[in-house]
């Protein structure tokens, strides 16, 4: 899992795939971090995005860099304590002036059963399952 973020990390953005309906949604994104064992994303509540994962929680996102990418499928589980929101935003300071771990709308989710796979062009891929 820690191979996992810090590939992502080092891209700095990722693009995450949800469906709206029958209608695939992708966007970009920029906190991936490592709470308890599990590997954590951040978006608010009222977003469309969060609305897409309530409904459907399997997602994927995709990421690239220097000739290599990877694919990070699973299902998202929202935790809603106050600590896991803080360890987010403490983490990304920036995020503060738009969240804050006691509002409403803060929303911090955990991939569950995920498969990322590390691809490039010339090798063979590496799949890492946590």
């Amino acid at each position: 899992m820690e191979e996992v973020q810090e590939f992502i990390k080092s891209c700095g953005v990722y693009y995450l795939a949800t469906v709206d309906g029958d209608t695939p949604k992708v966007r970009p994104f920029g906190t991936a971090e490592i709470f308890e064992n599990h590997l954590y994303i951040q978006t608010g509540k009222k977003k469309d995005v969060f609305k897409q994962i309530e409904k459907n929680p399997k997602v994927e996102l995709c990421c690239f860099k220097e000739g290599k990418w990877l694919r990070l499928s699973g299902e998202l589980v929202l935790d809603d304590r106050t600590e896991a929101k803080k360890d987010m935003l403490d983490k990304n300071p920036n995020l503060r002036g738009m969240y804050n771990e006691n509002d409403d709308n803060t929303a911090v989710l955990y991939f569950k059963d995920a498969v990322a796979t590390i691809s490039s062009f010339t090798g063979e891929p590496k799949v890492i399952k946590f």
